[in-house]
């Protein structure tokens, strides 16, 4: 016990969640990359090739969340070379399902968007806290410029990580009291832009259409796949039912979901693995439920959903605006990209291509889920002191020059902090001010004196 609770700093729950859905993720990619066993020279290889990078992930959790979080500043540097590495992609990139979204460099084969992803978060942060550097105005063009470059970059190749990632940036201005006004006309003026080119990729001939890069007609399939009111699933009788190629992901995903049941059919006895083409990756979710029913897809969800209200609360105890705002964006930037995942699984939303973190199969997308978590119980253990109070007390006592007997203005367990009001942020009473009590005893001395002459 004493060696996990030195192994394992920062907040508990959030170390809990993560473990739960490290080992989700274990046995659903175990079992759903059957197809690619079979290709593979044993049918151990699909499965080694994950857990390694689960354990490189767990050993980069434990490197950054040994780091104070303020050093997570240099993310907003690295913003320009997550632009350039992107730009590269457009040239050089390796393609994969017939998109260049890869660069191979030294041998190292990564996605530049997941790490586009995260340099955004931490430079969206770092503005953020500066104000006493910026004006509100200066804030709000520097994010949103900054983020726009990335998130146009990411768009053509890979557009609803792109939509997804200027989604999570907003909510963080909108969390960071910049000003309505500010924000609802931009939000306006990208709603209407937005709305045009749906108009445009829906009633754009065909002709016309055949001009287009490849990437507009994978969007314009999707969402008329969505909204098409034809079966797509045919059946003639006398002959066994016909599943429509456009629809053959979201078909049988339901198909997984149906057979699910209130328990499922424990892990390893699902038959749709077979079908699906992105059965561990993007349709994983629907995986899960077919193997552990019901149950454990409400599970898996519960999990996210603590992830995120942990999250909050881990931001209304940290007193400084950075940390506040990082571990918002990061908690955010995972919560909101599974429950997209689990829509598309169940057919409330459009085909993504947005793999559940933490549990999907991946490379890239599973060391920088993992950078997230590390960064998370960073700020919980350096920014809101939770889950390591025995070692901080100590610290902040021997710096402080306050002994744990004190002389009546204070308590054993330090100066009192107050609640401000306005966020949750605490605030801790300077060592000089005078004791209330004492105040009051002389103001009556005083009084009792002017009483008497």
């Amino acid at each position: 016990m004493d060696l996990a609770s030195k192994l394992f700093k920062g907040d508990r729950v959030i170390w809990v969640i993560f473990m739960f859905l490290c080992l989700i993720s274990a046995i659903e990619v175990f079992s759903a990359t059957s197809t690619i066993a079979y290709k593979s020279a044993t049918h151990w290889d699909p499965i080694v090739r994950h857990t390694t990078f689960l354990l490189g992930g767990f050993v980069l959790v434990l490197l950054l969340h040994n780091l104070p979080c303020r050093f997570y500043m240099f993310l907003s540097l690295l913003l320009p070379v997550s632009a350039v590495l992107l730009i590269l992609t457009f040239f050089i990139g390796v393609e994969v399902n017939g998109e260049p979204r890869w660069l191979e460099i030294l041998g190292i084969r990564f996605q530049p968007s997941e790490i586009a992803k995260i340099t955004a978060i931490g430079y969206t942060a770092f503005f953020m806290s500066k104000r006493n550097w910026f004006t509100e105005k200066q804030i709000f063009n520097y994010v949103q410029i900054g983020v726009s470059v990335v998130c146009g970059l990411i768009f053509f190749t890979n557009g609803s990580t792109a939509l997804l990632l200027f989604a999570v940036v907003q909510i963080m201005l909108f969390f960071g009291q910049v000003a309505l006004p500010r924000l609802f006309k931009f939000w306006g003026i990208l709603l209407i832009g937005i709305s045009i080119l749906v108009l445009l990729l829906l009633y754009t001939p065909d002709k016309v259409m055949d001009y287009m890069p490849d990437r507009l007609h994978t969007w314009r399939a999707r969402i008329e796949r969505f909204f098409d009111s034809e079966p797509p699933v045919t059946q003639e009788a006398g002959r066994a039912a016909v599943i429509d190629d456009k629809d053959y992901q979201a078909v049988n995903a339901k198909i997984a979901i149906a057979r699910g049941g209130l328990w499922g059919k424990f892990p390893g006895h699902g038959q749709q693995r077979d079908f699906l083409p992105q059965a561990y990756s993007d349709f994983i979710y629907a995986i899960i439920i077919e193997e552990m029913g019901i149950a454990g897809g409400v599970f898996v969800l519960f999990l996210y959903m603590a992830l995120l209200v942990r999250v909050g609360m881990i931001a209304r105890k940290c007193d400084k605006l950075f940390p506040k705002f990082l571990v918002l964006g990061c908690g955010l930037l995972i919560g909101i990209q599974a429950l997209l995942n689990m829509a598309v699984a169940v057919g409330l939303f459009p085909v993504t291509g947005q793999p559940l973190p933490l549990v999907s199969r991946g490379g890239t997308s599973t060391i920088i889920s993992c950078a997230y978590i590390g960064i998370i119980l960073s700020v919980s253990r350096f920014g809101a002191n939770m889950g390591n109070e025995e070692d901080m007390l100590p610290l902040d006592e021997s710096s402080m020059g306050i002994e744990p007997e004190t002389d009546g203005h204070g308590t054993a367990d330090g100066p009192a902090s107050v609640e401000n009001g306005t966020g949750g942020m605490d605030y801790e009473k300077e060592a000089g001010d005078p004791n209330p009590l004492e105040a009051v005893a002389e103001l009556k001395e005083e009084t009792t004196t002017e009483t008497r002459i």
